[in-house]
């Protein structure tokens, strides 16, 4: 791996087709996120939806807000928008004061207790934003407590609450703020410090604070006017919520392959006053830059059930509908004094993969960890407390109940998107979905990579792909845009043929 192996780097492999990210933390991908064009993120974006079904065996309510599947509205994700509604649509300056104790430091809040019978009815029309993806084939997930995050801050325009990152463990500095933001902010808006906002001075808080009042009303106004269902305002893309949500400044330099996405991460740094311009690189470099800092290799290995520890034990990871269980293994380890200090160690040394693991593959929901049996209440301890001091640099609300007997650890991450292994793989048809392939998709920009690799090793007028039928049809339908954006990065042309014989994830790359 190129680059400093002790910064922290932030690498952006930018196409119009996909976007990559890593975050690079010593020499080691700490965070992988992949957004593709085709089917770009929603989650943040607010929609004006309309209630479709209400359930009050589930307390749950269907919202149509313009997508494939009606979103899914938990009753304690519903604020008394039946007086609030009309008032934002009117351009209010604010809604009316939630107590203080309804809301946590995550603004995570109820619905004072009411029934979704009493809070919703069917045809009515609310603001929403999405809080999870749709995944699998559940529609996405949505809330009625709206929020828009910054660099520094996060507006809550339906609450009054003061919240302070977690991660702001300085109390003084906790207590600055607090009182920087009782000071600064109009009455009736809420606001979360982030964790990037330790140390801002007043200007800065103050400038964004307005900022983030003004989109707030530019989305009241659009929201007014606009039909039902819609879009009324979207999330930042995949690179530029990248440097608003990781670029802070533990990161060194963040290096991105594309020029427009360059100059665009530019002129946002300059909107925000961040200071940060001289830590932005441009890759020209003719080799794929994930290439170069090893990342393609992390890629690969997070895709990967089995995972060995240096020890020489192993961890397995296998996803269900339900949950994700986590096996630990001594596997060639037999250590060298007893059986529990072996085990001890193993399940130590698999704390700290697993939360990598976790973290890299973005995996959210129940987790089941079964570390091997120890028999020693003291160990079990040892390693529930490494787990939670692991966990602490994530980025994802984790929750962890305590190790049973049996070595059992149950836990859940929040998670907003769809896991590395779902988004980049789907279920095989050659054994009936008892495995995984990688998805056509995934094979198609596999092949990019290798016609980029290729051209830069054997410079020629044209440049032979070999592919299954199956991803030649993508190639020419899908993803044709991709392709004509390659030649043309390429310099050259690319002739693409089939052959039936070859295994679905199979292709072949030759220059002329």
């Amino acid at each position: 791996m190129l680059g400093d192996p002790l910064a922290t780097e932030l690498i952006i492999n930018a196409r119009k087709y996909e976007t990559r990210i890593a975050l690079v933390e010593n020499g080691t991908v700490v965070e992988f996120h992949v957004e593709r064009s085709a089917s770009g993120g929603i989650s943040g974006n607010f929609y004006k939806g309309r209630v479709v079904r209400v359930l009050p065996g589930m307390q749950a309510a269907f919202v149509d807000i313009g997508q494939d599947r009606a979103a899914f509205l938990y009753v304690a994700d519903v604020y008394d928008q039946s007086r609030e509604f009309a008032r934002i649509m009117i351009g209010s300056e604010g809604p009316e004061a939630l107590p203080d104790e309804m809301a946590t430091e995550d603004s995570s809040l109820d619905a004072h207790g009411f029934q979704i019978e009493e809070l919703l009815y069917q045809g009515q029309e609310i603001l929403v934003q999405v809080s999870k993806e749709p995944m699998g084939h559940k529609g996405a997930r949505i809330t009625s407590y709206l929020s828009l995050p910054g660099r520094n801050l996060v507006l809550m325009p339906t609450a009054t609450h003061i919240g302070i990152s977690r991660r702001i463990e300085d109390e003084d500095e906790r207590r600055r703020l607090r009182e920087l933001i009782e000071e600064l902010r109009p009455q009736g808006y809420g606001f979360i410090v982030r964790t990037a906002g330790e140390g801002a001075d007043r200007e800065r808080i103050r400038s964004e604070m307005d900022f983030l009042i003004k989109l707030w009303h530019k989305i009241q106004n659009r929201a007014a006017g606009a039909p039902v269902p819609s879009l009324v305002h979207q999330e930042l893309d995949a690179t530029l919520r990248a440097v608003r949500d990781l670029f802070t400044d533990k990161v060194d330099r963040l290096v991105i392959d594309d020029e427009a996405e360059y100059q665009k991460i530019l002129k946002f740094i300059e909107t925000f006053s961040l200071g940060l311009q001289n830590s932005v690189e441009l890759d020209r470099g003719s080799e794929p830059i994930f290439d170069r800092y090893g990342i393609e290799v992390e890629i690969a290995r997070a895709l990967s059930k089995k995972v060995w520890l240096k020890s020489g034990g192993y961890i397995v990871i296998e996803a269900t509908e339900a949950l994700t269980a986590v096996d630990v293994n001594t596997g060639r380890y037999v250590g060298q004094h007893n059986l529990e200090e072996t085990i001890l160690k193993t399940n130590l040394e698999a704390v700290k993969e697993i939360a990598y693991q976790l973290r890299l593959r973005n995996i959210g929901g129940l987790i089941v960890i079964d570390f091997i049996d120890m028999e020693r209440e003291t160990n079990r301890e040892k390693v529930s407390s490494a787990l939670k001091e692991a966990l602490r640099r994530d980025r994802s609300k984790t929750k962890i109940l305590p190790m049973s007997e049996l070595g059992l650890v149950e836990m859940t991450r929040k998670r907003t998107r769809e896991d590395i292994d779902r988004l980049l793989r789907e279920p095989c048809f050659y054994c009936e979905g008892e495995g995984h392939l990688l998805s056509k998709t995934t094979v198609c920009h596999e092949a990019f990579l290798d016609l980029e690799r290729k051209a830069r090793e054997a410079p020629s007028a044209s440049i032979h792909l070999t592919v299954h039928p199956v991803i030649k049809e993508l190639l020419l339908d899908e993803e044709r845009h991709a392709l004509d954006e390659l030649e043309l990065r390429l310099g050259r042309r690319v002739i693409i043929a089939e052959d039936d014989s070859m295994h679905l994830e199979e292709y072949r790359v030759q220059a002329d």
